[in-house]
């Protein structure tokens, strides 16, 4: 068995492609600071909603729930949220600004903020759903935040400012944000991407070896959304926005049984979710390698669901949506 400690320290080290296993991701521990808001109670919290573990594993479960992610001008901290939630916290450095992605709830990322000395300057949500948009008020009336959106979606998200279209760039302090509309899992889906840090925050559209359900959008669209994301540099990070990975897998596996690198993945999603640890943040070639849901050209994927092998790849993806609907 593979330590806590050394899962802990880097989730990646045991990645099963060449490209992924290359790739380090610097975390440090956080400082407690002064509460700019009312107290919160214990900010690791949340951390035990994830599986009961051992004391001794709790604790390294819990440094890297919460650890910050160093990246080039950006830091980002995962926040647990609710019963399986992601909030991020961003950091640019270079002008100091903070942003919160997808505050599902507020009080354990007003705690997260206050415990690094942080106030949040912006509050980013990709979709309307209550589980990402929870926390907005909140969040916006403590710090005075302002609340950038998608704006097919504007009416539905709560306190937004700022709305933002396919192909839009906004600027977060010193870096660059691009804007790719991904309706599907809902009508109004946007994916937040920044080139020059590499990180992807996709919320709902694509997860770690899945994708969002369709809720009131179709795969067509769907498909058409992923189709944005996978011509993005392999080395992207993926900061989906739920603790879904391990229940993919094992549904990934299920239709893709020769995928020697998805097998591989498996084994160590099962090792960290034993130990109460995350398995978010992904990189997209690992996706691309593993992923069904981003591999609906795949000849034994198509076999193991009775597509046609001369089926367009939406077909195929329809299909292993549906299969997993009903898994």
């Amino acid at each position: 068995m593979i330590s806590s400690r050394a899962l802990a320290t880097n989730a990646f080290r045991y990645c099963p492609s060449s490209t992924g296993c290359a790739q380090r991701f610097n975390f440090r521990t956080i400082r407690p600071a002064h509460s700019a808001c009312q107290p919160i109670n214990r900010l690791f919290s949340t951390s035990v909603r994830f599986g009961a573990t051992t004391p001794k594993a709790m604790s390294s479960a819990a440094a890297q729930m919460h650890a910050v992610i160093e990246l080039p001008n950006l830091t980002v901290q995962r926040v647990p949220c609710l019963s399986d939630n992601y909030v991020w916290v961003l950091h640019e450095s270079g002008s100091g600004k903070t942003a919160v992605v997808d505050p599902s709830e507020a009080a354990p990322v007003i705690a997260a903020l206050d415990q690094r000395g942080l106030k949040a300057d912006y509050i980013l949500n990709t979709h309307h759903h209550f589980d990402h948009t929870g926390g907005n008020l909140e969040v916006k009336q403590c710090y005075g935040a302002s609340i950038v959106g998608p704006a097919a979606d504007k009416d539905r998200i709560p306190g937004i400012d700022i709305s933002l279209k396919d192909g839009d760039t906004w600027e977060f302090g010193q870096l660059q944000m691009r804007v790719f509309d991904t309706p599907g899992h809902t009508r109004g889906h946007i994916t937040l991407y920044f080139p020059q840090a590499e990180a992807l925050f996709p919320g709902d559209t694509l997860f770690a070896l899945g994708c969002g359900r369709l809720f009131e959008g179709t795969p067509q669209q769907m498909w058409a959304s992923l189709s944005k994301l996978t011509p993005l540099p392999g080395n992207t990070k993926v900061f989906c926005a739920h603790e879904y990975t391990q229940s993919n897998a094992k549904f990934a596996v299920a239709i893709d049984k020769d995928n020697k690198k998805l097998q591989e993945r498996k084994r160590m999603i099962d090792e960290q979710r034993s130990q109460g640890m995350a398995t978010v943040p992904s990189l997209l070639s690992d996706e691309l390698d593993t992923n069904p849901f981003l591999r609906p050209h795949d000849s034994g994927i198509r076999a193991a669901l009775g597509v046609a092998p001369d089926a367009p790849d939406v077909e195929a993806f329809a299909a292993i949506r549906k299969a997993k609907d009903n898994y």
